[in-house]
């Protein structure tokens, strides 16, 4: 197939645009190549895209409507993986116009792109920020997320049901995907996973916000891969017995599916620290510091609905892929541990 994926010289679009070129699909990627972190390492995951014959990167903004409409009226995308968004919680506590730019600008323009160009399915990142405040664990997909407590949040929440009335209007077939915690190779500079190691290697301590009485499903880089792959072959299809006077939040009379997407298998932030600790060979000095505005205690996936629907199930351990991520970052960044 001839797919489009936007922000794909991201974390998690860099690997999925590897995903789809190995199972043979022609790929167009697009990323505007912002500053939000090292435009360097961005450039650096195209490199490793470069020279594949099924790949093409267009550098492009999304916010650009003209821009994005003339893409798809050139190319003619049987598919979309929209991955292009302003990542970070707590920078949109300071910064909120990128967000409203890239979030909600830029997403009416991939829906408007999807809509004319006839696009058989669009699948997108939402995240398990949507969640908000919620308490009740695991999350799913069937609760209320109307009490987002950041603004990337709300983004995610009206892409959501942005995409639900392109669905309805004009019966484009739209997946959202929740993504929880996302680690691993490649990974952004503003993920604490990432700040860690970075401050650990150079001797400096580490910021432990909650007093580290936090949880995270973190959740490996191929896994997820795996994840939006599958699904991107499955165009949903209206909800047979849909009922409207008791509607499902994450399905529709519309071809509309919202999934969890993680590792349903939550952990301790200071056990993660841990299994970071012993894959550098070294011993972090943390602050504790109290909870950040704009953070949630824990996430945690019900991921019954993904697993039924297309098998989906993670299978790497922390321990293996932090393993993975640390090896990555000492090559990349040409540092050693003390293993």
């Amino acid at each position: 197939m001839k797919i489009l994926v936007t922000g794909a010289a991201g974390f998690i679009g860099m690997h999925v645009v590897q995903g789809l070129l190995a199972r043979g699909d022609e790929v167009v990627g697009v990323d505007n190549l912002n500053a939000y972190y090292d435009v360097v390492l961005k450039e650096a995951r195209l490199g490793r895209l470069a020279g594949h014959p099924g790949f093409r990167f267009v550098r492009l903004d999304i916010a650009d409507a003209d821009a994005l409409a003339k893409l798809f009226r050139q190319e003619g995308f049987q598919r979309v993986v929209h991955l292009a968004a302003q990542a970070g919680v707590r920078y949109s506590l300071d910064n909120p116009h990128p967000y409203v730019q890239s979030n909600l600008v830029g997403f009416v323009n991939v829906l408007e792109g999807c809509r004319h160009g006839k696009v058989e399915h669009l699948v997108y990142a939402s995240s398990s920020s949507v969640y908000g405040g919620n308490k009740k664990l695991p999350f799913s997909e069937q609760d209320n997320v109307d009490h987002p407590i950041s603004l990337y949040a709300a983004t995610k929440k009206a892409n959501e049901l942005m995409a639900h009335s392109y669905s309805h209007l004009f019966g484009l077939p739209a997946t959202g995907l929740r993504f929880f915690t996302v680690y691993g190779p490649w990974g952004r500079p503003d993920m604490s996973y990432f700040k860690f190691t970075k401050a650990i290697l150079e001797g400096h301590p580490i910021e432990v916000f909650n007093h580290g009485n936090m949880q995270r499903d973190f959740t490996y880089v191929d896994d997820i891969v795996e994840g939006v792959v599958r699904v991107l072959d499955r165009p949903p299809r209206p909800q047979p017995g849909f009922d409207a006077m008791n509607p499902d939040p994450a399905s529709s009379s519309a071809p509309y599916r919202i999934y969890n997407i993680g590792n349903h298998q939550p952990v301790d932030l200071m056990m993660y620290i841990n299994v970071l600790e012993r894959a550098l060979g070294r011993t972090a000095e943390k602050k504790l510091l109290p909870l950040q505005d704009g953070d949630v205690v824990a996430t945690y996936a019900q991921m019954t609905a993904l697993q039924a629907d297309i098998g989906f199930v993670p299978v790497t351990p922390i321990t293996e892929g932090i393993g993975r991520f640390v090896d990555w970052y000492c090559s990349y960044y040409r540092v050693g541990t003390k293993k």
